[in-house]
C-alpha cells in the first residue's frame, strides 16, 4: 500500500482538502493510504474549517469528520510521499527527517504542476471565501497529476 501525507500549517484548510477532499477521490482506496497533518499544534483534534468543509461539499466531497493532527517524526518514516503546501511547511517537515532518504520524500505540492518553481499554495484561512475555491482548484490540478503518476 502506498502511503501519502499532505501537510499544511494547522491541518484545517489546505491539507484536509488535498487528502480527503481531492486525492482520495482520485485513487483506489484499497491501494493507497492518504492522510494529512499540520506542522503546528494549533488545531489538534479540530475539524476542518467551515469554509474548507463548504468548498469540499460544493464539489461533492465530505471532509467534516476529519480531525486535525500534528506532523510527527515517525511520519517521515511511515509515508512514501509527503506533499507540503508552502516553504515553511517544507522547512518544518525536513527538520524532523532523520536522514536523506526521509528528506527526499518531502515535496512542495505545486512542483507537480510547475516543476522546480517552488510555488506555494496560499493559505486561505485569513482571506475571503473565494480563496478557498481558488485553493481547491489549485489542489485539484496538482492532485490530478499525482494520481495520474501513481495509477
Amino acid at each position: 500500500m502506498v502511503k501519502i501525507l499532505m501537510v499544511c500549517l494547522g491541518n484545517i484548510c489546505r491539507s484536509p482538502l488535498a487528502d480527503e477532499g481531492i486525492l482520495k477521490s482520485k485513487l483506489p482506496k484499497n491501494k493507497f493510504l492518504i492522510d494529512s497533518a499540520g506542522t503546528a499544534n494549533y488545531h489538534i483534534g479540530s475539524t476542518p474549517g467551515t469554509r474548507s468543509i463548504m468548498v469540499a461539499n460544493k464539489h461533492g466531497i465530505n471532509i467534516s469528520t476529519l480531525k486535525g493532527r500534528q506532523f510527527i517524526k515517525d511520519d517521515s518514516k511511515v509515508f512514501d510521499f509527503i506533499y507540503v503546501m508552502d516553504q515553511s511547511n517544507y522547512n518544518n517537515t525536513i527538520a524532523l527527517a532523520k536522514n536523506d532518504s526521509e528528506k527526499s520524500k518531502v515535496k512542495l505540492i505545486l512542483n507537480e504542476t510547475h516543476p522546480s518553481k517552488n510555488f506555494e499554495i496560499p493559505d486561505p484561512h485569513y482571506g475571503g471565501d473565494h480563496g478557498f475555491e481558488n485553493v481547491y482548484q489549485i489542489l485539484n490540478e496538482a492532485c490530478s497529476i499525482i494520481a495520474a503518476s501513481l495509477n
